[in-house]
């Protein structure tokens, strides 16, 4: 489920103006909420794969949280490799063919990226993008509540009971979701190798102050997991996770990116067509030429990136988008790349990291000239085990 806003096609700086400061930096990002939750009814964001409370749960393992821990890793591992050395963030796409419908679907990304925002795609570093802390055992755990902000009625199978996504969550004290009303927030335990990650969390008050969300999940071992929830869960609706696609703060500090970069579209195929490595989809589209979640997307290895008129990040994520690409992730309301929110650094420092990051460049230019011409549609289902 994506909240769409629609907005007239502005040029990216007049855009920004009107719609005010809300954002640290005061350039709020150019996409709608991501869509990980489902919808009022309770199935994933029109998926036709699995729904809470629906007959197809065959990766819902019902199970209490496991007891061994795989192998956690250090506080400082880059997020993208917390999970297994062979995750679905790390294929390298620069030799993979192209799917045989590369130029059409290409040609559609092109009509959803011109036409709007000055012809630019975002670089979410303010809103609808993760918050991200890494803890260990000496973080109180705490039930997180059901939040009800589709209205089923009652907790989805899965959140409060079986596997409890929602219980014994280390969660800081005064963590910081992301700004937006997504409100992501991502926690990884390195004493116990678990990923949980909400959308939709917010504190809650009263005589006992807590937490609660509206959707979400929670990975175990994930020293060993490919890179995605089980279905339903999760905040994507493509069920990838947040943490393995994000650009991360010191990724952008360091202009190095080592990992496939998670990309949202205006418009993504009805979800009837998932592509591997996403396990559900929220997709708008009957076109047939609508790229659906979970394709993978690189820049044409030939480009000389060192040439293009880019910022120094976009040519960080150009060289990425060769060798490790994109994958569609979720249905929004621009084409926009994720990065890490810095909400929780400035929490600790008192000091916004991405205007310094940025180079006092606005977001909204970072990604303005990249060459989506040159892009190309990897063959589906592209690095699946066993294809």
């Amino acid at each position: 489920m994506t909240t769409t806003r629609t907005r007239a096609s502005l040029s990216a700086a007049a855009a920004v103006l009107l719609l005010g400061a809300a954002a640290c930096s005061g350039e709020p990002d150019k996409t709608s909420p991501t869509s990980g939750a489902p919808t009022s009814s309770g199935a994933p964001s029109a998926s036709t794969s699995a729904s809470p409370g629906g007959t197809t749960r065959t990766q819902m393992a019902l199970t209490t949280p496991p007891t061994t821990v795989a192998s956690p890793k250090a506080a400082d591992t880059p997020p993208s490799q917390l999970f297994a050395p062979d995750n679905v963030f790390r294929v390298d796409v620069s030799k993979a063919p192209k799917d045989q419908d590369s130029a059409a679907m290409i040609k559609n990304l092109q009509g959803q990226i011109t036409p709007h925002w000055g012809g630019v795609a975002a670089f979410n570093t303010h809103q609808y993008n993760p918050s991200f802390y890494v803890v260990d055992n000496s973080v109180p755990k705490q039930d997180v509540a059901f939040y009800d902000c589709q209205k089923k009625g009652a907790a989805p199978a899965g959140l409060l009971n079986g596997p409890a996504m929602f219980k014994q969550v280390p969660v800081p004290r005064n963590a910081q979701p992301a700004s937006g009303t997504d409100k992501a927030l991502s926690i990884y335990n390195k004493d116990t190798d678990q990923l949980w990650e909400f959308w939709v969390m917010e504190p809650t008050k009263g005589a006992k102050p807590g937490w609660r969300a509206c959707w979400g999940g929670r990975i175990d071992n994930v020293s060993t997991a490919p890179g995605y929830y089980d279905q339903p869960f999760g905040v994507a609706a493509s069920g990838l996770a947040h943490v393995g696609y994000m650009i991360s703060l010191q990724e952008a500090r360091t202009r190095k990116i080592e990992h496939a970069m998670g990309i949202g579209l205006i418009a993504t195929r009805d979800a009837s067509q998932i592509w591997y490595p996403a396990n559900r989809s929220d997709g708008n589209s009957n076109d047939p030429t609508a790229i659906p979640e979970g394709a993978r997307l690189r820049l044409d290895p030939s480009v000389d990136v060192e040439k293009l008129q880019l910022s120094p990040i976009g040519k960080a994520v150009a060289r990425a988008a060769q060798k490790y690409g994109f994958i569609v992730v979720d249905t929004s309301g621009a084409v926009a790349l994720y990065a890490e929110s810095g909400q929780p650094e400035k929490a600790r420092t008192g000091k916004d990291p991405w205007p310094e990051i940025l180079g006092g460049q606005p977001n909204y230019k970072v990604l303005e000239g990249f060459p989506w011409d040159k892009v190309q549609v990897v063959q589906r289902e592209y690095g699946k085990p066993g294809s």
